[in-house]
């Protein structure tokens, strides 16, 4: 089992950064941080919009429970919250555009 504890600031520092991007953007990160983190470190806070009404969607419970947080990775759906990084990845917005 993968150990959850929140990581001391100066330890997560301590890890290397990650390069990837979301919508064409170059997002940085941290080794072990999860995509819904690395964005919402980066400032970014909509990660999709309803499909619906088309309102802004983001993290929520940051724990793989709402789907709020849904990205597409090589054209699936997945949780950002869940997902961790990787150099190079390629991420899009999820829902409508």
């Amino acid at each position: 089992m993968t150990d959850r504890r929140p990581l001391r600031l100066a330890e997560r520092s301590a890890r290397p950064e990650v390069e990837f991007t979301f919508d064409g953007q170059t997002v940085r990160g941290r080794a072990g941080d999860t995509v819904a983190m690395a964005l919402w470190a980066s400032g970014c806070r909509v990660l999709r919009h309803s499909s619906k009404e088309g309102a802004p969607r983001g993290v929520l419970c940051n724990m793989g429970i709402c789907y709020e947080c849904l990205v597409r990775i090589e054209g699936a759906s997945v949780r950002a919250c869940l997902q961790p990084i990787a150099p190079g990845l390629v991420v899009e917005s999820g829902g409508r555009p």
